[in-house]
């Protein structure tokens, strides 16, 4: 498929998908939007991709969030609307691909650009860059997921003050909170994100694929359900290749050539 407003590019186990709209510092319309759940989609059920990478274009921003002028949002209809058919399909896109989804967070993460780095599975960031939730300063709530996300990282209070002032977010602060994963200097950035996607070139990535299953449901699961999901989880594990490629590694005391399946 060729895309307009992504790049999106197969480097042997690794999808790396970068929105592009940089004059725009990477903008979120429905163009845009619908592309980047066709890519997850495409990096989800590509048996080759082992790992995803998300990313944006321009050393500004990762994602300044919706586009007003041109993210539908003055047309006159509801907003509720434009979230279910152009957000909704991105974020359960990425929640529910079966590969780690790795954020390199290159810049600027704004109100629902945030929401896209807070649903990726680790966040790698400049340590000069920063969040923001900035809503409230149009005087809506945060969506895309960020309601669902942000409490869940924080605590509620502390998602209460970040999305009522809207203030920024510095990686310092970020990172203690527990928003993102690690926050290196701009110049070690592709090298630490690289290192990372590496290793999960290499891992069991079914394995992965079923950690994330349980774990996208364990906040609204009961103790005996999430000990359910773990040893169902498990038995579809144990008969995974990773598996009988990893008891077989131990025992003959070498490195585990996993292939994924």
């Amino acid at each position: 498929m060729n895309y307009q407003f992504i790049n999106f590019e197969l480097d042997t186990a690794i999808c790396r998908i970068t929105l592009n709209r940089p004059k725009v510092f990477n903008a979120l319309h429905e163009g845009i939007l619908k592309e980047i759940a066709l890519a997850v989609d495409a990096a989800s059920n590509n048996e080759d991709v082992r790992a995803v990478l998300l990313t944006g274009t321009g050393e500004k921003a990762f994602c300044s969030g919706a586009d007003l002028k041109d993210g539908g949002a003055m047309t006159g209809k509801p907003l509720g609307e434009i979230l279910k058919e152009n957000y909704e399909p991105v974020i359960f896109g990425i929640r529910n691909c079966p590969k780690p989804v790795v954020c390199k967070l290159n810049g600027v993460a704004a109100g629902a650009g945030m929401s896209l780095a807070l649903a990726c599975d680790v966040i790698i960031a400049d340590e000069s860059t920063y969040m923001t939730e900035l809503f409230v300063g149009i005087g809506l709530l945060p969506d895309a997921g960020s309601m669902f996300f942000l409490p869940r990282m924080v605590g509620i209070q502390k998602a209460f003050e970040i999305f009522s002032t809207g203030r920024k977010v510095y990686m310092e602060e970020a990172v203690s909170l527990g928003l993102v994963t690690k926050a290196v200097l701009a110049s070690e950035l592709d090298a630490a994100v690289n290192e990372l996607l590496d290793y999960y070139a290499s891992a069991p990535t079914f394995a992965i694929g079923e950690m994330k299953k349980i774990l996208n449901k364990t906040y609204e699961s009961s103790l005996e359900n999430v000990l359910k999901m773990e040893a169902d989880g498990q038995t579809k594990c144990g008969l995974s290749n990773d598996f009988g490629e990893g008891v077989m590694s131990f025992l003959q005391k070498r490195t585990p050539k996993f292939k994924g399946n």
